[in-house]
């Protein structure tokens, strides 16, 4: 797991824009719950806690006119309560809510499944777990859909060219007899998913890469830094990268959580049948589809009624300033029926605190009135 280095309190004097990327992905939640099931503690940098946050529906009202009709892609909700672990503290939380897309007005989906049939996937949680997930997949798409299946091990290999997906049968007997064994060469499977995915471009469609894997890559392209360009550069053209984690032991969370960032899709563990229910069914419009593009909240805190605050997670999504105006530093994504909530802590004007400060500025006075 990547370090999570939690954000202490910060003044409004000092800083008074709280800047940061919208964050969808519900993994955390989902794994912290398996290491809660077997009676332990999950490692600290395992807990990210907006998406233990946003792993659940709310009841916040999404936009009430179409993206047709000229509607918002989601509406804002703001509100403020007591902190619970603190009276004197106040709790500020700020949802976003997409519009629920009807399944009918989805676009057409041009999907690669890029599935790890490695050695380290031959667990009853894991390479047969992906399988049952997505023909639940398969059996929510029709003629309008292309699946095309991709696998690597010691190499990769196309298992099913593009096809229509209401050739349901041909698809899940393509899924159904895959086994795992070897070592894991992603780099190369990565590449062909994506010349796949280019080759059936759909214009104004959903164009995505959906990669299983418990992340153990060894051997071919391993770099981080190398997988997460390319991720990076194919989002550039309009193709996605969601990414579903399974199975425990070797999993590396770190890696799957960055290729998915750049890859501009949603990460999500996958540890039981009723989680890819969750997944494939009852989420699946917002976690395939998307209505807002590189979404940032920016908060200004007034020093006159806040004393100080912090931003409780997202700690891996923090943004400068002036990030929010430039089109080229990139964010999350949005999806139909999404639900995004941040919460505040806010220590109001007059509360006793100890807070960290700097030394008396020497150049930032007002400046003195120069003669004629």
């Amino acid at each position: 797991y990547d370090m999570i280095e939690e954000t202490g309190f910060r003044s409004p004097l000092v800083a008074p824009l709280s800047t940061f990327s919208i964050d969808v992905d519900t993994a955390s939640y989902a794994n912290v719950r398996r290491f809660l099931n077997q009676g332990q503690l999950p490692p600290e940098d395992a807990v990210r806690i907006e998406e233990l946050i946003n792993y659940f529906n709310y009841a916040d009202a999404p936009p009430t006119e179409s993206l047709e009709e000229g509607g918002d892609p989601f509406a804002v909700h703001m509100t403020q309560t007591k902190a619970p672990w603190n009276d004197a503290h106040r709790l500020l939380r700020i949802a976003l809510k997409g519009y629920e897309m009807p399944w009918e007005e989805r676009p057409a989906s041009n999907l690669v499944f890029l599935l790890d049939v490695s050695g380290s996937m031959n667990d009853a949680n894991k390479l047969p777990l992906v399988q049952r997930s997505l023909n639940m997949l398969v059996n929510r798409l029709d003629d309008r859909d292309r699946v095309a299946v991709v696998v690597y091990a010691g190499a990769s290999g196309l298992v099913l060219p593009s096809t229509t997906a209401n050739n349901r049968e041909t698809i899940s007997h393509a899924l159904n007899n895959l086994s795992a064994g070897g070592s894991t060469n992603a780099g190369a499977g990565i590449e062909l998913a994506y010349k796949l995915a280019r080759e059936h471009f759909v214009e104004d469609g959903n164009n995505r890469v959906i990669l299983c894997t418990d992340g153990d890559f060894n051997v071919g392209v391993t770099n981080r830094g190398d997988l997460a360009a390319t991720a990076d550069a194919e989002a550039e053209n309009g193709i996605r990268l969601t990414i579903l984690g399974f199975g425990m032991g070797n999993y590396k969370d770190g890696m799957l959580e960055e290729l998915s960032n750049k890859g501009k899709g949603s990460y999500a563990y996958v540890d039981s049948d009723v989680e890819a229910r969750k997944v494939f069914l009852n989420d699946l419009t917002s976690n395939l589809f998307t209505i807002a593009k590189d979404v940032k909240v920016q908060v200004e805190f007034n020093p006159a009624k806040v004393q100080s605050y912090r931003l409780i997670g997202y700690e891996n999504r923090r943004l400068k300033a002036e990030d929010f105006n430039t089109d080229k530093k990139k964010a999350g994504d949005i999806g139909p029926g999404h639900s995004i909530v941040a919460l505040y802590e806010l220590v109001p004007s007059g509360v006793s605190m100890d807070l960290p400060t700097v030394d008396d500025l020497k150049y930032q006075g007002k400046p003195e009135t120069g003669a004629g």
